[in-house]
């Protein structure tokens, strides 16, 4: 078994590293990410509770295809901004929006610490982007004063590991032919709030009210519907451990590539690599 040191805990994403290469990297691969994640689109959008005129903001905005989602499915009259950390994203999403016709605007922030940059707004909402706070006490206490009184959240979280193998069969594949670090979870990192609870403590301190966690299981189409030798592809250039194995030697990594095209060849129907996802909608109000 190969090893590489020194190595980070595997599935460790800080926020400074999305400010940096890893949004490069999502910005790189934005197309299939969107793609791969669109089945968490409509849940998250129906548990915002679009009922009027709103003014909304999408933290951790990425590339921009779900705040224009968002802009499309709100009433008329509604105000739509993205905040995201990475220049590369939000410069990406500007450009993608300049052809809109409603009230959509994007803004490079730091929810964690950063005043709202058009606030306040009437709903929050978060597709995977909260997760890699380096203070998520701090963040969730300013995200709350962005709320308006009576205002609404709607944050998407991925559930247990075990159930979501779509994201956790590149690191089974890697630690048969290689040593990594087990990933810390209390970390930033796609898992920090796997099991929900933690999660629910966090907005309960920072005053949010009314909290509930409703699941949304499905099917995740990895590089949003390729076959399983691209679906590879994707897994090394997407995820932190194909980092890794950029390092590793090339015999290691053939190795990781065979065993990941075996395992994705087991979930192939027509042509394209469909896997099982589990996600926590979580959602609670500001106080009036």
């Amino acid at each position: 078994m190969s090893q590489i040191q020194p190595q980070p805990p595997a599935q460790t994403v800080s926020a400074e590293d999305w400010a940096n290469e890893r949004g490069q990297k999502w910005c790189d691969q934005l197309s299939a990410m969107e793609a791969t994640l669109d089945p968490v689109d409509a849940p998250l959008i129906d548990a915002l509770q679009l009922d009027r005129p709103l003014r909304i903001a999408e933290i951790g905005c990425g590339g921009g295809g779900t705040t224009l989602k968002i802009l499309r499915n709100a009433p008329a009259g509604s105000s739509v901004h993205g905040i995201d950390i990475s220049p590369a994203l939000v410069e990406k999403a500007r450009t993608r929006a300049a052809t809109e016709t409603g009230d959509i605007a994007f803004h490079i922030a730091n929810g964690e610490r950063a005043p709202a940059p058009a606030g306040p707004y009437d709903r929050l909402v978060s597709r995977f982007g909260i997760m890699f706070f380096d203070d998520p006490e701090a963040a969730f206490s300013n995200l709350s004063s962005w709320l308006a009184p009576g205002g609404r959240i709607a944050f998407a979280v991925w559930g247990p590991p075990p159930q979501n193998p779509w994201m956790t069969s590149l690191r089974e594949a890697v630690v048969q032919v290689m040593e990594v670090p087990e990933p810390d979870p209390d970390a930033p990192g796609p898992f920090r709030y796997a099991g929900g609870e933690k999660l629910l403590g966090l907005l309960k301190a920072a005053g949010l009210r009314d909290l509930e966690v409703r699941d949304w299981r499905g099917t995740i189409p990895l590089g949003g519907g390729v076959p399983p030798e691209a679906a590879v592809d994707f897994a090394f250039s997407a995820f932190s451990l194909g980092d890794l194995l950029a390092e590793a030697d090339a015999a290691v990594s053939a190795d990781v590539r065979r065993r990941l095209t075996q395992r994705y060849a087991q979930h192939e129907t027509d042509g394209a690599v469909h896997m099982d996802a589990h996600v926590h909608i979580v959602t609670g109000t500001r106080p009036d």
